[in-house]
């Protein structure tokens, strides 16, 4: 067992030191893979940013229940009632239809219209809260809503929390197809990296064969080498994502300021980082681990 952790450690130290004296090589490749990764990252950071501002300014989904003009007070009364007790309702506020034609006369133009009418023509209604926003929800409450009696309609209001979850859905769809494609090239940068390193230690590979040395003996430091260099792109992956977001938050501060808001876009947390990083070393390896089973077994 020590003599297998001590090899793993002699083989990423090689791996290091095969990385530190290519600097030029490694730079590059290192300055691709990050490019590449931080189009993806940059997308779902953007959304995730877009999301957040979205629903925070986004007013919240409510039920307009209207009530028969015929309506009697007692029927009024077991509305409100039975809202109170309906754990899904969070608030619920009466309207009566003379503060409904008060605040229809205050819109702008519409005060000859109300006054042509001769009588109010606008009934009773709640404006009704729900503690689940989620349109699913809001579309059963209404269900059960328009059984109660007295009630003539109900109009749900979650046309927006509907556009909002498509729109979400899609961008995620597009984001996840990009870094898939991306992820294909990436893969394919460091198969041709490592390549060029087996080839460059063929006879050094012939050698340790001779004298007994495995396959996997002999892959183990190219692994380490691949995971390591997909572990630098990671990083100026981050690096770039920190540079460009630090940029357009130069703008972003200034249009919120117009808005009375201090919004800024977020960066990436330690989960997030983490996870990038750890992406990009797992598609060195893959690179890495095909590249070495192909080409290992042509050097004999």
């Amino acid at each position: 067992m020590r003599a297998w952790l001590r090899h793993h450690r002699q083989a990423f130290a090689a791996a290091l030191g095969k990385l530190l004296a290519q600097k030029s090589a490694t730079l590059l490749n290192a300055l691709v893979i990050g490019v590449v990764l931080a189009l993806p990252a940059g997308g779902h950071v953007l959304l995730a940013n877009l999301l957040a501002v979205t629903q925070r300014f986004s007013p919240e989904p409510q039920l307009s229940l209207f009530l028969q003009a015929a309506a009697t007070k007692a029927e009024s009364d077991a509305v409100a009632a039975r809202l109170r007790a309906d754990t899904r309702v969070a608030a619920a506020r009466f309207v009566p239809r003379e503060e409904a034609l008060k605040s229809l006369r205050a819109t702008e133009g519409l005060a000859e219209v109300v006054a042509a009418l001769g009588q109010n023509p606008l009934p009773d209604a709640f404006v009704v809260r729900a503690r689940d926003a989620a349109p699913e929800a809001l579309d059963a409450l209404a269900r059960d809503l328009r059984l109660l009696g007295g009630v003539a309609h109900v109009q749900v209001d979650s046309a927006w929390a509907r556009r909002l979850a498509a729109i979400a859905a899609t961008g995620r769809i597009a984001i996840g197809v990009l870094a898939a494609l991306l992820a294909v090239g990436l893969v394919a940068v460091t198969f041709n990296t490592i390549r060029l390193q087996i080839l460059t230690h063929a006879e050094e590979i012939e050698v340790s064969r001779l004298i007994g040395a495995t396959d996997g003996y002999i892959a183990r430091p190219f692994y380490y080498f691949g995971f390591a260099q997909g572990v630098a792109g990671g990083l100026v992956a981050l690096a770039i994502l920190w540079l460009g977001l630090s940029a357009l938050n130069v703008g972003v501060q200034e249009l919120a300021s117009s808005y009375g808001s201090t919004f800024r876009l977020g960066f990436p947390g330690a989960a997030d980082a983490l996870s990038i990083l750890a992406f990009a070393g797992l598609l060195g390896w893959l690179g890495s681990y095909m590249s070495v089973s192909v080409h290992l077994r042509q050097i004999t």
